[in-house]
């Protein structure tokens, strides 16, 4: 194996990481080796490098190519940005093997592993090396990892380091077609988030070369032309960005517009999807896109989320909607926040099954363009439901999904978050519903009326009567069938805004301090936080809370809250036996607080009854109707008229 020839000059060779490895095996970069960022916490190598065995020295770094063993120490690339996840692609591409080529130079060996779906450890082969630069390439089957598994390789340094200057995985053959990069990116009052993603984009010299067109949705009157670093951001993209500002139409109306243009004004063959608030690890642009070249079907290729708050920590692997009650979790074998600091991507069977999903969030989200032309754009949902929905509708039509190991953002993970409550939920519940509509395979929808009244009744008792209120209304703009979407779509986040505040526990306090001390004492208080935990007790504390709503609540807990109550503890069993408590803001900067008030308890309980009942009568028609507007929903020549203010009347 040798280099080949590039214009490229020496200084981006270095950043762009076995650029120049080709040869007549390596013929088709799928995935750069790279190492962790100068100044990035030790919990966050995690991900580039394994330098977890005792006694081993980190790894020293000059470019993010080139990692220095120290002598007498071994250390892994096994970790999710540097294994290779061969399974994904025997299962979804046309590719029977991989070639792993690296540059390399002082005393001691390189190892080459791979692993099974039960997560067992596998030596393949491996090659000495002495003090002289020279190139190594393994050309390496896929056919063993159907059901799941990784490569990876091990360097073990003699009596001197050990560098490997660069390393890569790639394809021994070209795609069979000729294809062509866009990426859509919607924000909103981001203009500093957007202008570093732009900048990722620009200053990666292999992305950068990939990227045909980058195509910026601004819906924010914080403009992202105005955010520090646009200029030179702007300037290294040139012709290749395209910046479109129209009103906030939310995440749907923000990435159907990229969508839009990349139909209208490119040719590119795949469009990726980012959100604005994600930090970008460029590489994992690139490695969607390879993916994506060689899948056996056009299909869309979703990016996993790390969490931007503790970023070792790979928050979701993929997800899947449950159909009995249509609603979203985590993909049958998965786990939720699992931290490669704490266990290694070796230690961690789980990670190497191979699992399947239904959608992908638009956090980063690569779509074919033949996807876009048969499938349409988003439905007109502004957030919410509008990536699954996407996802199940491609599915339905012939397109999967795979979310791809080593593909990935850092992004704000849900658990820092409660967009259950507050004006949200008017989004989750109306979405929700329309989703159902157009995908479950139930004619009535299965248990997914019995799930939305048990919400209503939940937030009842924990006296959130804002959030139930938000939830009738959701119910309403359903019911109000298809053609109310668009029309709708302006006015439907100032609205939820408006009517958030109706109720008191949808007003935030700056601190529970600003309000009188608890009034019950911490003993008592200690013992109401204790959870029902059997059949019987849990039906016990239900059947209080409804008693306890016959009841008057004490007058004077209207101003002093009898429990000052934290997010994480704010559980039905607590607040149903209350009758007025300050409760901490998911996000840790307030609190609500939440009073009792009998009389609306019971008229928004009956209320949430009857519209029950209604929504079982009417379901299958609305199913029907929702289903026969599908077309025209997602239509582009629909959208168009969303972007030029039609729906407006402009």
């Amino acid at each position: 194996m040798t280099t080949t020839d590039s214009p490229m000059s020496p200084e981006r060779v270095a950043d762009a990481s076995a650029a120049e490895l080709a040869t007549a095996k390596a013929v088709t970069l799928l995935q750069r080796v790279i190492l962790p960022r100068s100044g990035d916490p030790l919990k966050v190598r995690s991900l580039y490098v394994d330098e977890s065995a005792a006694g081993t020295r980190r790894v020293k770094a000059r470019t993010r190519s080139e990692a220095s063993v120290a002598a007498g120490n071994e250390v892994s690339f096994a970790t999710y940005f540097n294994a290779f996840p061969a399974s994904y692609w025997r299962r979804w591409t046309v590719l029977r093997s991989v070639v792993l080529g690296m540059r390399v130079s002082g005393p001691g060996r390189v190892d080459v592993y791979r692993s099974k779906a039960d997560g067992s450890i596998i030596h393949v082969t491996g090659a000495t090396t002495s003090g002289d630069e020279r190139v190594l390439e393994f050309e390496l089957d896929l056919t063993p990892f159907e059901d799941g598994g990784w490569y990876w390789f091990d360097v073990t340094a003699d009596d001197a380091p050990l560098v490997v200057h660069e390393a890569a995985w790639w394809a021994a053959q070209a795609p069979e077609h000729d294809t062509r990069l866009s990426i859509g990116i919607c924000t909103f009052n981001r203009p500093g988030d957007c202008v570093a993603a732009l900048s990722a984009l620009a200053d990666d010299p292999v992305v950068e070369q990939l990227i045909s067109k980058v195509i910026v949705a601004d819906q924010g009157n914080k403009k992202v032309r105005d955010g520090a670093g646009f200029g030179a951001a702007s300037g290294a993209l040139g012709d290749k960005l395209l910046l479109v500002e129209q009103p906030n139409l939310g995440g749907s109306g923000g990435f159907s517009r990229t969508m839009y243009e990349m139909l209208k004004n490119t040719d590119a063959t795949h469009h990726i999807l980012l959100d604005d608030d994600v930090q970008l690890e460029p590489d994992s642009i690139a490695r969607a896109y390879a993916f994506a070249r060689f899948t056996k079907v056009p299909m869309l290729v979703g990016g996993q989320m790390l969490a931007l708050q503790d970023r070792s920590v790979l928050h979701t692997m993929g997800e899947v909607v449950a159909r009995d009650k249509f609603f979203w979790r985590a993909a049958p074998n998965t786990e939720y926040a699992h931290d490669f600091a704490e266990d290694s991507l070796r230690e961690s069977p789980d990670l190497h099954r191979r699992i399947d999903v239904d959608y992908t969030g638009w956090w980063m989200c690569l779509i074919p363009r033949q996807a876009v032309e048969q499938l349409g754009l988003a439905l007109p949902l502004f957030i919410k439901w509008d990536d699954a929905e996407y996802g199940i509708r491609a599915g339905e039509q012939g397109f999967p999904t795979a979310t791809l190991p080593g593909v990935a953002v850092w992004h704000l993970s849900w658990s820092d978050k409660d967009d259950t409550a507050g004006w949200q939920a008017y989004f989750h519940t109306r979405n929700r519903l329309v989703a159902a509509a157009l995908h479950t395979p139930h004619k009535r929808g299965g248990r997914l009326l019995l799930d939305t009244f048990k919400f209503d009744l939940k937030f009842l008792i924990m006296l959130q009567y804002a959030t139930a209120a938000l939830h009738h209304r959701a119910y309403d703009d359903f019911l109000a069938g298809p053609e109310k979407l668009f029309p709708i779509l302006p006015t439907a986040l100032p609205t939820a805004l408006e009517h958030q505040g109706d109720y008191p526990d949808g007003q935030v306090i700056g601190s529970s301090s600003d309000l009188p001390l608890p009034s019950m004492g911490a003993i008592k208080a200690e013992r109401f936080m204790k959870p029902p935990t059997t059949p019987l007790t849990i039906g016990r504390t239900l059947a209080a809370a409804l008693v306890h709503n016959l009841r008057r609540p004490k007058p004077e807990a209207a101003e002093r809250p009898e429990m000052n109550i934290s997010a994480q503890d704010a559980r039905w069993f607590l607040l149903s036996r209350l009758d007025s408590a300050t409760v901490g803001t998911a996000d840790g900067r307030g609190v609500t607080f939440r009073r009792r008030e009998q009389d609306t308890f019971w008229k928004m309980l009956n209320h949430s009854l009857r519209m029950h009942v209604r929504l079982l009568r009417e379901f299958p028609k609305l199913k029907k109707q929702y289903r026969e507007h599908l077309q025209q929903l997602t239509a582009p020549e629909s959208w168009e008229k969303a972007f030029s203010g039609e729906l407006r009347g402009e």
